[in-house]
C-alpha cells in the first residue's frame, strides 16, 4: 500500500508542528499546543447462561474526550471571549451563560513542511470547560506565560474534502 498515492516517493509521515485552529471563519491566534483527539467506546460484556465460561464483548456508548489549546498569554481576548460565553461573573442574574451561542464549531489543520493544508479535522458542539487565564507566575523563572482552554465536545471527524496536495516531495 502507498502511504502518499500522489507523492509515492515521500516516506516520512506529516510532522506535528503545523497547524491551525479555526472558529467563526478565522483563525485563532498563537495556538502553539493542541492536545490529542482520543474517542473512547465503553464495552460491554455480557453472557447467556448457556454460554461456555468466557464472555463476550460489544461496543457501548462512545466518548470523545475534551480537547485543549494552549497559546502564549498575549492582548488577544479570544480564550477569555469563548469562557465568557459559558459563565460570564458579573454579567448579571440570569445572563452568566450565553444559552444562543456558547457550542461553537471549530477545525484543526494540518500542513505539511512546505506549508501546505494536508489534514483537516471538524470538531463538533465545543464549548469550554476549564479556562486558565494566567500560569503559575514564578520571578527565578524564564518562561512564556501560557493560557489554556479545554474544550468540551460531542465528535469530531476528518475533512475529507482536504486531499493530499501534488508535489509535495520537498
Amino acid at each position: 500500500m502507498v502511504e502518499f498515492p500522489l507523492n509515492p516517493q515521500r516516506f516520512d509521515p506529516y510532522q506535528n508542528f503545523k497547524f491551525r485552529v479555526k472558529w467563526d471563519g478565522g483563525y485563532v491566534a498563537g495556538v502553539s499546543r493542541v492536545s490529542p483527539f482520543i474517542r473512547r467506546t465503553e464495552v460491554v460484556v455480557h453472557r447467556e447462561g448457556g454460554d461456555p465460561s468466557t464472555s463476550r464483548k460489544s461496543p457501548g456508548l462512545s466518548e470523545y474526550a475534551a480537547i485543549t489549546l494552549e497559546r502564549g498569554v498575549t492582548q488577544d481576548v479570544e480564550f477569555e471571549a469563548r469562557a465568557n460565553k459559558v459563565w460570564n461573573f458579573g454579567a448579571g442574574l440570569g445572563s452568566e451563560v450565553s444559552l444562543k451561542d456558547f457550542r461553537k464549531d471549530i477545525i484543526l489543520e494540518l500542513y505539511n513542511e512546505a506549508g501546505q493544508l494536508v489534514l483537516a479535522y471538524k470538531i463538533f458542539r465545543c464549548w469550554v470547560s476549564e479556562y486558565q487565564a494566567l500560569p503559575e507566575l514564578d520571578a527565578n523563572d524564564a518562561q512564556v506565560a501560557i493560557q489554556l482552554i479545554v474544550l468540551q465536545n460531542e465528535g469530531w471527524e476528518r475533512d475529507t474534502a482536504v486531499v493530499e496536495p501534488p508535489g509535495t516531495v520537498v
